[in-house]
């Protein structure tokens, strides 16, 4: 943990950030007052410019795409589903799909300048564009060195641009030109949608060309195995408009589950979520955020979920921000491991038992999205859990591959049956029977299989059900049928860009349709 506390310091010091004197036994460099005459001079200096390049990623509060909070991109999407709900304030509008333009707070994960600790994550983008053009002129680094920094930063930037994309659609992608001139105005428009999918697809084949192996990389680093699933993300996305994607998918999927990868699926679900349960000997994790509780990632869900009478397993109460449905709750077969911490009962601070049929004000919407166990240590660390966040692992692979299967043109009865036997796989680890086919006998029954599956295996993890649903042009009826938002519409499978982004444009950026 002492090189990765290190990686964040640099990238923060680089950032010019918060000050992280706390972490300990660490000598951080100040990078902050950077010119031409100093920096960079040595391959060490190049590292934390690389280093830099994860800064944006991480699981902080403050300014982290995957922060474990309200300020991260999981609860987001995963709000504008089942899996979660809210009773009040920005993330029940978010909750309902009400929100417009100038819902700050959502429009913020774009770009803004009235946030006090972040300015978006477009910015993230051109950051790896500018640090790309000056690692390639540094001519003390090897051509192999070049390309592996390079396909580092190419990972994070395609990483952040799918992100972005699958939010927002197209985005305004600043070229290099443009970046080395700041001082003259120019406005952009935004990418088509061809364009948007040619940039992410050429970081994100590059990365997976030259970042290191799973087995070679360093824990919470990139590798090729992440590179792999972003382009198996993007291929899905795009599925609905070019089924050709799934022969993608499926050769990708195949290569990440083959033997090469040295992948496995851990024999116990809730293990994974639970302290002592990730780390490299975990062969399911394609990439998890490893928390810091001294620097700047950190995994705070407990304090961000549990109500705020919570009294039970040792822990304290939290900040009650979200819960999950009972609908959701319901959608669970009764022996499904994998709904353990969809906590629907806990002892209160005055002895009362909290549950369904005595929900008080705290499980009237639903149980608690814990996710992760039970960590005692939450208090005596700020509310911060030792558990770190996992963001893609292996199951998705079988899931996806399963889709791909069964959607891809010209797919064979046998296809088919080897799609369900994938399903089975993760089936048979939750604790449940297989399926048998004769009871998958139209392409809509397997896609409820396969989104249920999906949403089971796969909540509060990176917010990728919002996307499934939209794939399969479920998104809408779901939040209708579910929720009963009076404010559902297909306009709101993208969210609208902020206005300043309009007002920057100049005229040549277009608002998302119905804003």
């Amino acid at each position: 943990m002492k090189k990765y506390c290190k990686l964040f310091i640099l990238a923060a010091a680089l950032m010019g950030g918060l000050s992280l004197n706390s972490c300990i036994d660490l000598d951080p460099i100040d990078y902050s007052d950077i010119n031409p005459s100093n920096f960079p001079q040595t391959e060490t200096d190049v590292e934390s410019m690389v280093n830099s390049c994860y800064y944006s990623v991480r699981s902080s509060w403050f300014d982290g795409l995957f922060s474990t909070s309200e300020r991260g991109v999981t609860v987001v999407n995963d709000l504008t589903t089942e899996i979660l709900t809210c009773k009040s304030g920005f993330l029940k509008d978010v909750s309902d799909l009400n929100f417009f333009p100038t819902t700050a707070d959502l429009t913020r994960f774009y770009y803004t300048d009235t946030d006090a600790y972040s300015d978006g994550w477009l910015n993230d983008i051109s950051r790896c564009t500018s640090v790309l053009a000056q690692i390639e002129a540094y001519d003390f680094l090897s051509t192999e060195k070049k390309q592996r920094y390079a396909a580092e930063i190419r990972c994070a930037r395609g990483l952040i641009s799918y992100t972005l994309y699958d939010m927002f659609g197209p985005l305004v992608i600043a070229p290099l030109e443009v970046l080395e001139n700041p001082t003259v105005e120019k406005p952009l428009a935004r990418l088509s949608k061809e364009e948007m999918v040619k940039f992410i697809e050429e970081d994100l084949i590059f990365a997976a060309s030259y970042l290191p192996t799973p087995a070679e990389a360093e824990y919470g680093r990139f590798s090729q195995g992440l590179a792999n699933m972003l382009l198996i993300r993007l291929y899905l996305h795009e599925s609905p408009d070019d089924k050709s994607y799934y022969t993608k998918v499926e050769t990708i999927a195949r290569e990440l589950m083959s033997s090469s990868y040295g992948y496995r699926l851990s024999a116990d679900y809730t293990k994974m979520f639970e302290i002592g349960g990730q780390g490299k000997s975990n062969t399911e994790i394609i990439w998890a955020i490893p928390v810091n509780t001294e620097a700047v990632s950190w995994n705070d869900w407990h304090m961000f979920v549990l109500p705020t009478d919570f009294a039970d397993h040792g822990m304290a109460s939290g900040y009650e921000c979200v819960n999950s449905t009972w609908y959701f709750y319901d959608s669970f077969e009764e022996n499904d491991v994998r709904k353990t911490y969809l906590v629907a009962s806990y002892q209160a601070q005055n002895g009362d038992i909290v549950d369904r049929e005595n929900p008080s004000s705290h499980l009237e919407l639903g149980p608690i999205p814990l996710k992760y166990g039970y960590d005692t240590n939450v208090t005596g660390n700020g509310g911060k859990s030792s558990i770190d966040p996992i963001i893609y692992r292996l199951a998705d692979v079988y899931l996806t591959l399963a889709e791909a299967l069964y959607l891809k043109p010209g797919s064979s009865a046998a296809d088919k049956e080897e799609a369900m036997t994938h399903i089975n796989t993760i089936r048979n680890r939750a604790g449940l029977d297989g399926i048998s086919n004769s009871e998958v006998n139209t392409e809509e029954k397997f896609v409820e299989i396969l989104l249920k599956e999906r949403s089971h295996e796969l909540w509060c993890e990176n917010g990728q059900y919002r996307a499934d649903l939209i794939r399969f042009n479920k998104f809408v009826e779901h939040a209708e049928t579910v929720k009963g938002t009076a404010y559902a519409n297909k306009n709101k499978e993208l969210y609208p860009l902020p206005l300043s982004a309009i007002n920057d444009g100049k005229g040549l950026v277009t608002q998302n349709p119905g804003y």
